[in-house]
């Protein structure tokens, strides 16, 4: 990791913790090589990715193995990162504490901290991964329903940015799988013009 990345990386955890103070939150940071040919984007982290410290492990993490392997990618060629990077929760109505999606005051917070890692990663193209980051990317209300499997206009990036389902979705939804495979296919002859 360069030594602007680990800089980045303890601000970001000195400023969470003085926004959220006596909260703690777990920061997880983008992971996977500077310069890559792709950034990956996603929306936050879930438990798994708490408890681990890493980005895409659980159950979003295995649809983004399959999703790797049908671009014919690799992890470690990537980097990997998520458009706000602590969990966010809420309590359920059993007690038990689950995932929520983020809040635009919590996109909008993190929003600087990724255009700055995107600065620092330099990445060839960025695929985001559901509306959450493809928002923060662009600063648009557009949505993935609209603008998947496309290039989308993102003033803010240095790059392409290129719009996908987040892997999670094919979790609820099989029904878009064959669209998912289309897009990535999409993504993958773009990256061949890069």
């Amino acid at each position: 990791m360069s030594d602007s990345l680990e800089r980045f990386q303890s601000e970001l955890l000195r400023f969470v913790r003085s926004v959220y103070v006596g909260d703690e939150r777990r920061v997880v940071y983008g992971e996977g090589a500077v310069g890559a040919l792709l950034m990956l984007i996603g929306e936050a982290p879930g438990e798994q990715e708490a408890l681990q410290g890493r980005p895409f492990v659980g159950r979003a993490g295995k649809n983004l193995e399959a999703f790797l392997a049908l671009a014919g990618l690799s992890r470690e060629a990537l980097y990997i990162t998520n458009a706000v990077k602590f969990r966010p929760t809420k309590l359920s109505a059993s007690g038990r504490v689950t995932n929520r999606p983020p809040t635009r005051e919590e996109i909008a917070l993190m929003r600087p901290w990724l255009l700055r890692e995107i600065a620092l990663v330099r990445p060839r193209c960025i695929a985001t991964l559901g509306n959450v980051p493809l928002q923060a990317v662009t600063g648009a209300r557009q949505t993935v329903g609209e603008a998947h499997g496309t290039r989308v206009e993102a003033p803010d990036a240095p790059c392409p940015v290129f719009a996908l389902y987040h892997p999670a979705s094919l979790l609820y939804r099989r029904s878009l799988t064959p669209v998912y495979e289309r897009d990535v296919a999409a993504l993958v002859a773009f990256l061949r013009t890069l």
